[in-house]
């Protein structure tokens, strides 16, 4: 098959207001948008009417399902087009919280195929800026069973048996579907999860969204055949950080995440059509160039490189810490 020329893509993002969102992602990240409270910046998506665009060159426009369409397994690899098609299995978001999150819970592809025609929702959080002090609610404190969570929810003693950890900027979180879990206020993390907008909300604090002048909708009943309650000893993952070199991160069936931390040119080597690489930026700024295209990256942008492409040519200002995804 002629190899297409693609080239690097950048995405447009779609902003979310959220009820718990802040001004990080403006003031931090220096995302351009006017409205208050945006709590999520959605930068590669192809969630159904939530679909980013590619913000430049002769692609602009184009959402990834158009691109895929047109490019196949060149554009996302062999085996993720064999799998998903034109349906990117990928969500890429940065979500900033001013306030808690509600406590919420993720089916996993079983339930949400059944209930929704959707995937699940396993996903991993890298924390970008910690207030002091922030803290992330993941799993419970003592054994439950479903009826034990129920009683908990009810009598309004849920916050007592879930498990709080304060978190700190570089923190790696794993949450599996089924996984109890809210991010604390203060918290601005970069999200990688399965391409799925199915939540179920078990609590939230007697909130008032603004916009409806009414609390949100709880999912209890919906929630409970979905929690997963085994026991975790320890909820963060570990990882290496060895410089000039890609770092696994986490590797599931699902996604993989490598750790860059770059202070020299470096180029990197894939095999054709294996996967495509997204590269999110978390600090610093570097010049990523391949067969003479080349494109900035400062902290908070991503960049798509396409499946097709076999190198990757990284040129650091000075340092630069970067997220690689791949299925």
């Amino acid at each position: 098959m002629k190899k297409h020329v693609i080239g690097l893509l950048k995405f447009q993002p779609i902003f979310h207001y959220r009820i718990w969102g802040g001004d990080k992602l403006k003031t931090v990240l220096h995302k351009n948008y006017s409205e208050e409270n945006i709590g999520e910046s959605w930068e590669i998506s192809g969630v159904p009417g939530n679909e980013t665009e590619v913000l430049t060159g002769s692609l602009k426009g184009e959402t990834l399902a158009t691109l895929t369409n047109k490019f196949e397994n060149q554009l996302v690899g062999e085996k993720c087009f064999k799998a998903f098609g034109d349906e990117f299995p990928i969500l890429i978001k940065f979500l900033d919280a001013a306030t808690a999150l509600s406590v919420q819970v993720h089916p996993d592809d079983e339930l949400a195929k059944e209930r929704h025609n959707s995937l699940g929702k396993n996903e991993m959080w890298y924390i970008m800026d910690a207030d002091k002090d922030a803290n992330l609610l993941i799993g419970f404190k003592k054994q439950l069973n479903k009826e034990a969570f129920k009683n908990a929810v009810q009598n309004g003693e849920l916050m007592e048996v879930i498990n709080s950890i304060q978190v700190n900027k570089g923190e790696l979180y794993y949450l599996p579907a089924g996984r109890v879990h809210a991010i604390g206020s203060g918290v601005m993390l970069a999200e990688i999860q399965q391409t799925s907008d199915v939540t179920y909300r078990v609590y939230d604090y007697d909130r008032v969204d603004k916009t409806t002048g009414e609390k949100r909708e709880l999912h209890v009943e919906e929630s409970v055949d979905a929690i997963d309650f085994s026991m975790v000893d320890n909820y963060g993952t570990n990882y290496p950080k060895e410089k000039n070199v890609s770092n696994t991160m986490i590797d599931t069936p699902f996604f993989k995440t490598n750790y860059i931390n770059f202070d020299a040119q470096t180029e990197l080597k894939y095999a054709e059509n294996q996967s495509f690489k997204i590269f999110i930026c978390t600090e610093g700024s570097a010049v990523l160039t391949i067969e003479g295209h080349q494109e900035k990256i400062m902290k908070g942008e991503i960049i798509f490189l396409p499946a097709n492409e076999k190198s990757l040519t990284i040129l650091p200002k000075q340092s630069v810490e970067l997220l690689e995804v791949s299925y």
